[in-house]
C-alpha cells in the first residue's frame, strides 16, 4: 500500500482512459483519491466504482480551460501528496488550417492549467515534507505527427516544466516526472477515430504490435508517483510499446 494515508488528485479522470485507470489504481494502492473533470455524473460514477472496490474517493468538478476553475480546484482539493496532470485535449489540425481559437484552447488546457495547478498545490506538498507530480506527455514530442504540431508543442512544454521543476525544487522532497504514452485505447481517441482505427495504429506503430490499454499507462504513472521511484525526478518515461524506436 504505497499510498496509504496519502491524498492524490488526478485531473481528467472521469472518462474511460488513463486518468480513470490511474485514479482507480491509486485508490487500490491506498490513496484517498480526488477525481476531477467537467462532467459531474461521470465523476460520481468513478467515485462509486472506487468505493465499491473498497477505496476512498471524492469528485471535484473543474473546467481546466477556465483559469478561475483551476484556482477553485486547487482550493477545493486542499493539501495533497500526489498530483497527476492527466487532463488534456488534442484537436489536430494541419498548420495551414490551424485556427487561433483552438490554438489558444490547447495551451489553456494543456499548458496553463497544469502549470498553475502545480504552482498552487506545491507549497502544501513542500510543507508536508514531500510529494510527487506526474504529468502526461505524448510520443509525438519525439516523433512528428502531421496535424499534431500545436498539441505536441503543448506536451513539449509539459516536459520542459517537469525538468525545470525537478531542478528548482530539488531539495524540497517533491519529485516531478512525465509519462509519454504511445497509442492507447481511450474514450477520447476512440470517439474521434473509432476503435478499429486506433487498434490498427497500435499494430502498425509499435514494436509490440498493439495499442496499450489504459491500465498499462496507469501502472507507469503510479510507479513514478510511488516511493519505489524515489530516485527518479525530471524524467520522461516512454510508455509507447517501442513506438519511438521504430
Amino acid at each position: 500500500m504505497d499510498f496509504e494515508n496519502l491524498t492524490a488528485l488526478v485531473t481528467g479522470s472521469t472518462t474511460n482512459g488513463a486518468g480513470r485507470a490511474t485514479a482507480r489504481l491509486l485508490a487500490e494502492r491506498g490513496a484517498s483519491v480526488i477525481v476531477s473533470g467537467r462532467d459531474s455524473e461521470r465523476g460520481d460514477t468513478v467515485v462509486r466504482e472506487i468505493e465499491a472496490a473498497g477505496g476512498t474517493a471524492r469528485f471535484i468538478r473543474a473546467d481546466l480551460a477556465d483559469f478561475a476553475s483551476v484556482q477553485d480546484l486547487a482550493e477545493a482539493a486542499g493539501p495533497i501528496d500526489v498530483l497527476v496532470n492527466n487532463a488534456g485535449i488534442f484537436p489536430f489540425a494541419h498548420t495551414s488550417e490551424q485556427g487561433t481559437d483552438t490554438f489558444d484552447l490547447l495551451f489553456e488546457v494543456n499548458v496553463r492549467a497544469p502549470y498553475f495547478l502545480t504552482k498552487a498545490l506545491l507549497p502544501a506538498m513542500i510543507e508536508r515534507g514531500g510529494g510527487s507530480v506526474v504529468s502526461i506527455s505524448t510520443h509525438a514530442v519525439r516523433q512528428a505527427e502531421i496535424g499534431a504540431g500545436v498539441y505536441s508543442g503543448t506536451k513539449a512544454a509539459i516536459e520542459s516544466f517537469t525538468r525545470t521543476w525537478a531542478k528548482e525544487f530539488a531539495t524540497s522532497g517533491v519529485r516531478f516526472n512525465t509519462v509519454a504514452p504511445g497509442t492507447f485505447i481511450s474514450d477520447g481517441v476512440v470517439n474521434i477515430a473509432g476503435r478499429e482505427a486506433v487498434e490498427a495504429v497500435g499494430v502498425k506503430n509499435s514494436v509490440l504490435g498493439r495499442a496499450a490499454q489504459p491500465h498499462e499507462i496507469a501502472e507507469a504513472v503510479v510507479f513514478l508517483a510511488s516511493p519505489r521511484a524515489s530516485y527518479i525526478t525530471g524524467a520522461t518515461l516512454a510508455v509507447d510499446g517501442g513506438r519511438t524506436i521504430l
